[in-house]
């Protein structure tokens, strides 16, 4: 058997062995014995095997201090040596931790296949690189290849435009621009990636920013939050503020503001404008890198609250995001190149009396040949000066990326209670002297609403029939026998007579989906009864609905899974940024006073994304307010090709003097808005392809690829409703012919 040999097992056995010894030789006088741990000398231990503890009496010898630093020297002078036995690794002499001596080098090679070079260094000769400080040489600016191999041609184009314009390299001492590229050509992919270069990377290899900004409406907040996540996959974590309470949001906004450093854990802050403008004072108590204003043109007053908090913050890059930069006049236009370029064009004062008076003198159709040579001076002047700062390209560059898109004009007949009820308007209301004198009262605004409401459906101007309101006296009679609002009666309108045969076709003959725009709410309330009768499956988008849940419901109707058949759609709350790619049919149900509002509308569909053809139909009363509308915003888009578009030869096809002719009404044309661009394309109603030389109908006002009867209709959604209330119809902005389609 193994024994221990334990010390403390080794004096137990030594003490049996003395016993058992004792017993076998008991001693003739037993004595009383002393314990174990006990001697003469008083000393005491706890066991036989231990030393007893000496107190110790050396001590180190005291050194001076230069002596003393000499040996902790010779401590810390011994090199780094890797603690593993024959290690040969590429550390060579160079100790960990110290900096590697030599020229600087940029984040991303430049000179990989497909690099997108922001920044290239000058070309030193080799003197110069003697001479030349390795601490302070410049490195090239390179895009994170992640993101450089999925920008298109235009795309690298145009942030190639907004580094130089925020790093002050095309315009000295001024560090904005405008982005005006139009809808769908990726100007967020553009902006992710100029934000994401600057807090990565700048010429003197330091990020260039430390924090960056995005404000946009509030129902592009979470989709801004979704393309940084989709673009960047988790590199970097954005902090989108869509909701919660104002104590809150006032510390989500201090604490990102308070962020300092290289790293910064949140460096790109994403909040609505009504937010921004809400919480202002808490942005402003520091400094932001780079602020970007998506859907910018809400700054197209300088006056309102929003302007003056964004133009206060404190930062110097300024990007301003519009597809639509012009919309109602030149002064809006000023106030945008002001806000990302402050003096750039002057004061708004001298902006008015040498650019604005003298191009819309020029433009209009009574100018004089005097004023058309000064304003078309004053206009190139104007463009030479905004095109240093601002980048436009047309939505034809998707042509080559996105199926066809075909948007056509239909004008549709009034029902007979339609226009019994128009012109007993005319006759009581009598806004016309008004504005003939250049005076739009309240009632003038309010006779303008009741008309286009009029133009969608009856209905919509019953309440104020029965109240007896100014213009509706007596119209209640005009009614159909036991009439009620309470159910849609699409024969009592044209425009819904038409778009009831419109879904009516495409759910029958297709799996397309639709998405209605109106202005009105009260219009979208007449959509979902049309919805529930027909028993069509539809979502709807308005300013009642939260912004969570704007972005929930646009993901399903896109998801191809999806049974919704329509997407009811408010110009006002969702008409910009909205990505509605489920859908390829579009019917924007009345017109804004305002081109850009239904620009940006009628884009929801033709976006990135799209595999299925695309029809645009814009429905309009024929000869009604409705046509003078479209023909004011033909006048607005003329003016914004000029200034945007450098458009030179654009037709003066109305006078503003026209144009104030609102409250009339035309029985006797097809289609005034035709009438008046003076088409010699039609020849007894019908259209001639080709065209005669020299047809407006050619120009880039117009911009109609042709006019249409029913046999020069190509869309059989549309043909099938034709015999129902089309008068007319204009295939306008058609992308066939870029396609080689005939």
């Amino acid at each position: 058997m193994r024994r221990s040999l334990a010390p403390s097992q080794l004096a137990k056995r030594k003490a049996g062995d003395e016993e058992e010894e004792e017993e076998r030789h008991p001693p003739t006088t037993r004595k009383r014995q002393k314990p174990v741990s006990e001697t003469e000398s008083g000393e005491c231990y706890r066991s036989p095997f231990r030393k007893p503890l000496a107190q110790l009496t050396n001590r180190p010898h005291c050194l001076d201090s230069s002596q003393h630093e000499a040996f902790i020297r010779s401590i810390l002078s011994k090199p780094f040596k890797v603690p593993i036995p024959n290690y040969k690794g590429p550390l060579g002499l160079r100790a960990l931790g110290i900096k590697r001596a030599g020229l600087r080098s940029p984040l991303h090679d430049p000179f990989e296949e497909g690099a997108l070079v922001l920044y290239e260094p000058p070309l030193l000769s080799a003197h110069d690189q003697l001479k030349i400080d390795k601490d302070k040489a410049p490195v090239h600016v390179v895009v994170d290849p992640v993101l450089s191999r999925v920008l298109r041609p235009h795309q690298r184009e145009g942030v190639k435009f907004l580094w130089d314009c925020v790093t002050s390299r095309r315009i000295p001492g001024s560090h904005g621009c405008i982005m005006a590229d139009e809808m769908g050509l990726g100007k967020t992919l553009q902006c992710i990636t100029l934000m994401w270069t600057l807090l990565r990377q700048s010429p003197d290899c330091k990020p260039e920013i430390e924090k960056a900004m995005v404000v946009s409406p509030s129902s592009l907040v979470r989709n801004w939050y979704n393309e940084v996540e989709k673009w960047l996959g988790g590199r970097i974590q954005p902090l989108a503020i869509d909701g919660g309470s104002k104590e809150e949001i006032d510390r989500k906004l201090v604490a990102f503001m308070n962020q300092r450093g290289l790293r910064v854990p949140s460096p790109i802050l994403i909040i609505s404008y009504e937010t921004f403008r809400l919480h202002a004072e808490a942005l402003q108590k520091g400094s932001v890198g780079l602020v970007i204003c998506d859907e910018g043109h809400r700054l197209k007053n300088s006056e309102n609250q929003t302007y003056q908090a964004l133009n206060s913050l404190n930062t110097p890059r300024r990007v301003l995001i519009s597809g639509t930069p012009i919309q109602n006049d030149l002064l809006e236009y000023f106030s945008l190149v002001h806000f990302v370029n402050s003096g750039i064009l002057g004061t708004a004062q001298e902006f008015k009396r040498h650019f604005e008076i003298p191009i819309l003198k020029g433009r209009d159709a009574d100018a004089s040949e005097a004023e058309r040579h000064k304003g078309e001076e004053r206009l190139k002047e104007l463009i030479s000066i905004v095109n240093r700062c601002l980048i436009r390209r047309t939505s034809d560059i998707l042509s080559k990326y996105l199926p066809v898109k075909i948007e056509q004009v239909v004008c549709c007949r009034l029902t007979p209670l339609q226009a019994e009820l128009y012109k007993n308007f005319l006759k009581q209301a009598k806004p016309v002297e008004e504005l003939k004198e250049g005076k739009i009262s309240v009632s003038s605004l309010s006779s303008i609403t009741s008309l286009k409401k009029l133009c969608n459906h009856p209905a919509l101007i019953h309440d104020k029939c029965v109240e007896e309101e100014e213009g509706f006296m007596g119209a209640l009679d005009l009614f159909p026998a036991g009439y009620s609002t309470k159910s849609v009666e699409p024969q009592l309108s044209g425009k819904m007579l038409v778009l009831d045969y419109i879904l009516a076709v495409t759910k029958s003959t297709s799996n397309d989906k639709v998405v209605l725009v109106s202005n009105y709410t009260q219009t979208l309330d007449l959509f979902e009864k049309l919805c529930r009768n027909r028993r069509y499956l539809y979502v709807r988008l308005d300013g009642t609905m939260s912004i969570k849940k704007r972005a929930k419901i646009v993901e399903r109707f896109n998801s191809p899974s999806s049974p919704e058949f329509i997407f009811m759609l408010s110009s006002k709350a969702g008409g910009c940024g909205l990505n509605l790619i489920g859908a390829n049919r579009l019917v924007m149900f009345d017109p804004d006073w305002n081109p850009a509002n239904d620009e940006q509308a009628m884009a929801r569909v033709w976006r990135d994304g799209q595999k299925k053809t695309c029809y645009i139909y814009r429905l309009l009363s024929t000869g009604t307010i409705e046509e003078k509308i479209f023909q004011r915003q033909t006048h607005k888009k003329a003016l914004s090709s000029c200034v945007v578009d450098e458009e030179q030869d654009v037709e003066r096809h109305f006078s503003l003097g026209e144009l104030k002719e609102l409250f009339t009404l035309n029985e006797t044309t097809t289609s005034d808005t035709h009438d008046k661009i003076k088409c010699r394309r039609c020849v007894n109603g019908h259209q001639v392809r080709p065209p005669p030389e020299g047809s407006d109908c050619t120009s880039d006002l117009s911009q109609w690829n042709h006019c249409a009867d029913k046999r020069g209709l190509q869309d059989s959604v549309l043909k099938a409703a034709w015999d129902a209330a089309v008068t007319f119809a204009f295939h306008h902005h058609s992308h066939e012919e870029q396609r080689g389609i005939p």
